[in-house]
């Protein structure tokens, strides 16, 4: 004979950013189940341990999505602002890094702490270890069958809320089964792609970066209309840096970036400055003032450049400078879901209410999160997503 299932209000799928603040705001009899050991494991690893939890310039512009309307209820109705006064209130003591990003002082430990202690305020319930199997949904209640320990469980709820991310960082557990549910019960999925992550070169272009790795540079990068201005660093295997992150986002094989460097200076004046007051300098040596050593050489021997400064007429500075803010590089690939922040897509926003986060399909249904197709920046957008996306379910759920 077959236990009784557990019975509950509301079950959330994922113990992640999303579906803890989801539970800390849904009300009486939530259950949340996780497959890890552990509540929050990205929030841990994430912003390296010191988590990225918000941005002080957070605004629906910073998200991509098919709609790019549709995280603008939740946000303005959950803000950045809301989030740093329950960081505060629970005193965690936190700085701001660059561009409005916000960082624990202490540890990323300390979010998944406030997280905890708010799912205990609100009575919420934590599985841990705990894999959901078939789910079903009949006569207004959704029932899910799940392995915790080895032991089958089933749980019905009047109320499923799908929080359990996209595909990146296999290695902690993801593995896009929001997609696979939303998609049982007739919601649209749209392509996904790794985001927020380091592009690549074959192997020919890599042979010739060879001397770079571990060089960064202030750049803008530009592409499909995208620009982001902040560092790019050369790796072993391409590129990498808060610039190449963002752009990421935009960028699809086969598409070229253009580099423009050290875009905080008018190249072609400080090199004319230069000559009236250095001109018996080698050029490579020049570039070297205002580049990383080991990328002027590098530019110096990829342009054919040579010769003093005073040799450079104002035609051949500008066709320099030209070359130097106009920089083509075509990454053959990307890392992949392995090393990627987020997933770009998800589940279609237009069967989603952007008040609640319900399905407009299945009643009782809800997606937030990285589930859905919104993707932020890199910066802590995304977490303030989470926060925002869990709040909307969780409120709407309480005052049914």
């Amino acid at each position: 004979m077959s236990a009784k299932p557990t019975d509950v209000t509301t079950l959330i799928l994922g113990a992640g950013a999303a579906g803890m603040m989801c539970a800390a705001h849904a009300g009486p009899g939530t259950l949340v189940i996780d497959h890890a050991k552990a509540p929050g494991e990205k929030i841990r690893i994430s912003g390296g341990g010191r988590c990225n939890f918000t941005n002080l310039y957070t605004e629906a512009e910073h998200f991509l999505g098919e709609n790019p309307h549709f995280p603008k209820s939740a946000l303005s109705r959950y803000t950045q602002w809301d989030f740093i006064d329950l960081v505060d209130r629970h005193g965690i003591a936190w700085h701001e890094k660059t561009l409005g990003q916000l960082f624990c002082d202490r540890s990323a430990k300390d979010i998944i702490a406030l997280l905890r202690a708010e799912m205990e305020r609100a009575g919420a319930d934590l599985w841990l270890e705990a894999e959901p199997g078939e789910i079903t949904h009949a006569d207004g209640r959704f029932r899910v069958e799940v392995t915790q320990g080895g032991t089958p469980r089933s749980v019905t709820a009047r109320n499923l809320v799908l929080a359990t991310g996209g595909k990146s960082i296999p290695k902690m557990g993801a593995t896009g089964l929001a997609y696979r549910i939303a998609a049982q019960f007739g919601h649209r999925v749209t392509e996904t792609r790794p985001a927020l992550v380091p592009l690549t070169f074959d192997e020919t272009r890599k042979a010739g970066f060879a001397d770079l790795p571990g060089t960064a540079v202030d750049t803008r990068i530009t592409c499909n209309g995208a620009s982001f201005d902040e560092a790019m660093l050369f790796t072993h295997r391409g590129l990498s840096g808060p610039a190449v992150l963002q752009i990421s986002s935009y960028w699809r094989e086969g598409d070229s970036l253009s580099v423009c460097l050290r875009p905080d200076l008018d190249l072609f004046e400080h090199l004319r400055a230069r000559r009236a007051e250095a001109g018996g300098k080698a050029l490579s040596t020049v570039l070297s003032e205002i580049l990383p050593r080991k990328l002027a050489l590098h530019l110096a021997a990829e342009l054919g450049l040579a010769g003093n400064l005073a040799d450079q007429s104002d035609g051949a500075l500008r066709a320099l400078t030209d070359q130097l803010t106009r920089w083509e590089l075509t990454p053959t690939s990307s890392e992949g879901y392995r090393t990627a922040e987020v997933t770009l897509g998800g589940v279609a926003t237009d069967a989603i209410s952007s008040k609640t986060m319900e399905s407009a399909l299945v009643p009782g249904l809800f997606v937030i999160g990285e589930a859905l197709d919104v993707t932020g920046w890199l910066g802590g957008y995304n977490f303030q997503w989470a926060w925002s996306s869990g709040v909307a379910a969780g409120r709407a759920i309480a005052t049914r």
